[in-house]
């Protein structure tokens, strides 16, 4: 395997690893059918595991493979990666994205300060607007599935944001979103996405059928601005998001419009479980959904070139939570 070239960001903690260069190519005609190519392909495939197993990687690491988009109305496209292998949408990767995008010249900044970077993800093309102080990003359609869902002994609603969650008040559990909880939040949050799987399919692609994550999520009141929630996402399988979760916070906010309780002009403030945030609002109604924005802010914390030694008995690697 050839060395392969990455730099890293964080956003509200997340990690993010974009493959700059040695990634593998990866064939088709739209993002959505490179990411099964890249599923289906076991020399593409090493590359992911090289990078996200141990010991380059760790078993809640994350990142993508850039590639060509769609067409030419975005500037690229990208296909999300992380330990059990490829999502369909990322919201803290499309904020790394339009960051690294900027910073390394790959779309030039703007005069006026606010830089559009277009990218076309698995399920849709996504907007991120890139300035100094932050990165708003206008996702695909985002929609509720289905209310009241039984498992595990609670009940459960599953909304899309550019891939499945299935949300449960981590009260029901017994549990808050706190680090002490951690361990307890990835069994329930593990045990509710597998059980509801089969639930989640989509109306007219199924390669973004099943339930990507769970979110438990607290309660905190009310703002000035509008709702207060603290939330932590559970997804692939036991993998935790340490940001508020872009994708996730999507899926909440087409879950509180349709109960009535973030209004017009209104914010959800979208806490993390290491306590870092993300604002959402609603944007518009369409046939397909609500049309959502999220925001966050992303940061560079390295580079790296990774190498294979061909004599190395882990091979690409492994993963010990």
């Amino acid at each position: 395997m050839e060395p392969v070239s990455v730099v890293d960001y964080h956003t509200a903690g997340e990690p993010f690893r974009i493959v700059t260069d040695g990634g593998p190519a990866v064939p088709g005609s739209t993002v959505a059918e490179r990411r099964l190519t890249a599923q289906s392909t076991p020399a593409i495939d090493a590359v992911r595991q090289l990078l996200v197993n141990e010991p380059r990687g760790h078993a809640d690491m994350y990142g993508c493979f850039v590639v060509p988009p769609d067409d030419a109305g975005a500037h690229f496209g990208v296909l999300f990666w992380h330990k059990d292998g490829y999502s369909t949408a990322c919201g803290h990767g499309t904020i790394a994205l339009g960051v690294w995008a900027v910073e390394s010249g790959l779309v030039p900044a703007a005069p006026d300060g606010v830089t559009e970077v277009v990218i076309d993800v698995p399920s849709g093309r996504v907007v991120a607007r890139v300035t100094s102080s932050d990165v708003t990003f206008q996702n695909v359609a985002s929609y509720v599935l289905a209310r009241a869902v039984p498992v595990a002994g609670v009940v459960a609603d599953i909304s899309f944001g550019g891939a499945f969650y299935a949300s449960v008040p981590a009260s029901s559990v017994g549990l808050s979103v706190v680090p002490e909880h951690y361990a307890d939040l990835i069994a329930i949050g593990r045990q509710i996405k597998w059980a509801l799987n089969d639930v989640a399919v989509h109306p007219t692609d199924p390669r973004l059928n099943g339930i990507y994550g769970t979110i438990l999520y607290d309660d905190l009141g009310p703002t000035a601005d509008g709702p207060h929630q603290r939330n932590v996402a559970i997804f692939a399988d036991g993998q935790v998001d340490r940001s508020p979760c872009g994708s996730g916070t999507s899926a909440r906010l087409a879950l509180l419009h349709a109960d009535g309780l973030l209004g017009a002009g209104q914010v959800l403030t979208h806490d993390s479980i290491v306590g870092t945030t993300f604002r959402g609002r609603v944007l518009s109604e369409t046939p397909a959904g609500v049309l959502t924005e999220v925001s966050g802010l992303a940061h560079r914390t390295g580079t790296s070139t990774f190498t294979l030694d061909p004599h190395d008995p882990l091979g690409t690697g492994f993963t010990l939570r």
